[in-house]
C-alpha cells in the first residue's frame, strides 16, 4: 500500500479513478483531481507548501514533486505527463504539457500549454517556457516550435496512456 501521510493538519486527497501505486508517497497538503496516476517510487510530497494537481495527470515511476517553504507552491493543470525521474519543484505547469524524463523545472518557473520539456532538460527557476515549444538542454532553451503533430501526437496520446495503464491496475 503507498505511503499516504497526513501532515501538519493536511491529509492527501484525490479524486475519481487514480491509481496510486503500492511504494509511491504522498504527503501533506496534495490536492489532486480525477484520472490521475502516481506511479512507483514516485513522491509527492506536499510538507512545506502545497501542490495541486489537475485531472489527467501521470506522474511516472521515480518523478518527485515538492516545492519550497513559504516560497513556492507547485500547481500541475490538466492533462500533464510527468516523466520517470523527473523533479517538479516550486513551479507552475499549465495544461497539455510533456516534460521528459529525468528532466527538472525548478522554483517559480512557469511551462506554458502545449509545450515539451526534453528529457534531461533543466528549467532553471523564474524561467517562463512559451506556449507551443519544445525547451531542451542545461539550462533549458526553446529549440523549436512544436509541431501540431506533436500536440495530438505525443502530448495528448501519453496522457490517454496512462489513463488506460493506470486502469489494467483496478481490473
Amino acid at each position: 500500500m503507498a505511503l499516504i501521510k497526513s501532515l501538519r493538519g493536511h491529509t492527501p486527497q484525490w479524486g475519481k479513478d487514480c491509481f496510486i501505486a503500492e511504494n509511491a508517497t504522498l504527503i501533506g497538503d496534495i490536492i489532486m483531481g480525477d484520472q490521475c496516476s502516481i506511479w512507483y517510487q514516485a513522491v509527492v510530497r506536499g510538507d512545506v507548501n502545497s501542490i495541486r494537481i489537475g485531472n489527467k495527470v501521470n506522474i511516472q515511476d521515480g518523478a518527485v514533486i515538492h516545492c519550497t517553504y513559504n516560497k513556492s507552491q507547485t500547481i500541475i493543470a490538466d492533462n500533464v505527463s510527468i516523466g520517470h525521474n523527473a523533479i517538479v519543484h516550486g513551479c507552475e505547469i499549465h495544461s497539455n504539457v510533456l516534460v521528459g524524463m529525468g528532466s527538472i523545472i525548478m522554483d517559480h518557473a512557469i511551462v506554458e500549454e502545449y509545450t515539451i520539456i526534453a528529457a534531461g532538460a533543466v528549467v532553471p527557476a523564474h524561467t517562463r517556457c512559451e506556449s507551443g515549444h519544445i525547451y531542451a538542454g542545461v539550462p533549458a532553451r526553446k529549440i523549436k516550435a512544436l509541431p501540431e503533430e506533436l500536440k495530438t501526437g505525443e502530448i495528448q496520446r501519453i496522457a490517454n496512456n496512462y489513463v488506460l495503464y493506470a486502469s489494467w491496475f483496478s481490473e
